[in-house]
């Protein structure tokens, strides 16, 4: 064996130590951990606007946007979105992650300071990071510490340090905590600070919100959702099929097409994936009673682990923390609630600081399932 695959496999072993290998393994049970809060992947619907969509358009793009891969449905459905959700303009990449990550690599530089909440997405640290831009993090959720920061650049400002762009980014709800940060207190430092705001709504969309719009339509006006300089949405979670959106501004929709490389360079989305887009958000828009049941069950979740005693996160979605103590502790009680028809993930340090198990709800999780998951809890922790 050569040098490197010596490398490799002593590299192995020690994640293999920590408790932390990972491996890939087919769905099966009860889903209690994926993404697809409204269960709509599997909507027929979609499954025969896909299909049609196919017989129609192909099965593939052939070509980057810029060469022959874009399509006037694609058109369509940026149109159809953008009005959705309030912006003058909207675009499609390949996913959440390019999304994120490409958006940061183009608008910001090192002459950019990007002040990122700790917890944010791999996705939206990797972009700050490509980018070269300086990275400065306030810890989860505390906007007071982010003020500091701010305050802290602006004095060296004023006593002569060269000015620098300031972008500030959040998650709406945090992938892995399932909370949300004070959006009013957001928008005043974005404003008093000149800064620009990034906003990932990748998991609130669908769920919060009239209509699913998403959670800044919660807790925002839509004057103060304007303010938002760049929102970042998702189709591979509550839509159900895959791909990334960035709305904002019609000039900022046509720089990132000039500039963005992992749009400029990447073969296109499917057209058949439009229809089926359209689909989803007509289908998305009108689940009000789904979205009152989700509501439902998360209350009733966080309420059953708390009287089992079980230490969680402040969430305030259908995304329920339950923190472990080990990332042995958090494998164990995943592969015994598989054994029992429940897939619930451990998720353990890279990915998050504490090891714990991500309950994620949907609506096809009916309380009778919900209260026999929560039985089951109580039997594993003694």
């Amino acid at each position: 064996m050569s040098d490197h695959w010596t490398d490799i496999q002593k590299k192995l072993n020690q994640i293999r130590d920590k408790d932390l290998f990972r491996s890939l393994v087919p769905a099966q049970g009860i889903d209690l951990c994926s993404n697809d809060y409204l269960c709509l992947s599997k909507h027929p619907a979609l499954i025969e606007a896909f299909s049609q969509g196919i017989v129609k358009y192909g099965t593939g793009s052939t070509a980057s946007r810029l060469v022959r891969g874009h399509c006037k449905e694609s058109e369509s459905w940026e149109a159809e979105f953008s009005e959705f959700v309030g912006s003058e303009a909207a675009l499609t990449v390949t996913n959440g992650f390019v999304a994120n990550s490409g958006l940061l690599e183009t608008i910001a530089n090192p002459e950019t300071i990007v002040y990122s909440d700790r917890l944010n997405h791999a996705s939206l640290l990797d972009g700050i990071r490509i980018s070269g831009a300086i990275k400065k993090y306030y810890e989860h959720l505390d906007l007071d510490h982010l003020e500091l920061l701010l305050q802290k650049q602006e004095e060296k400002e004023r006593n002569g340090e060269r000015s620098k762009r300031k972008i500030i980014i959040t998650e709406s709800i945090f992938s892995m905590e399932g909370d949300a940060p004070d959006f009013a207190k957001l928008l005043s430092l974005k404003k008093q600070f000149n800064a620009i705001l990034i906003v990932d709504e990748a998991h609130a969309f669908g769920v919060f919100g009239p209509e699913g719009k998403g959670y800044l339509f919660e807790v925002l006006s839509k004057s103060q959702i304007s303010e938002v300089d760049y929102r970042i949405y998702t189709l591979g979670k509550s839509m159900g099929l895959f791909g990334g959106m960035i709305a904002t501004r019609q000039i900022g929709v046509n720089f990132l097409i000039n500039a963005m490389r992992p749009f400029i360079f990447s073969t296109a989305l499917p057209p058949a994936l439009f229809p089926a887009a359209r689909t989803s958000l007509s289908i998305l828009r009108q689940m009000d009673l789904e979205r009152t049941h989700l509501k439902k069950i998360m209350r009733k979740a966080k309420e059953g682990l708390e009287e089992l005693h079980f230490p969680q996160i402040s969430s305030i979605s259908q995304i329920v923390p339950i923190l472990l103590n080990e990332a042995k502790e958090a494998l164990d009680l995943a592969q015994n609630l598989k054994k029992e028809g429940f897939d619930v993930k451990a998720i353990r340090p890279p990915s998050v600081p504490t090891s714990r198990l991500r309950l994620s709800l949907n609506t096809g999780v009916s309380e009778s399932v919900l209260d026999r998951f929560l039985s089951l809890m109580g039997q594993l922790k003694t």
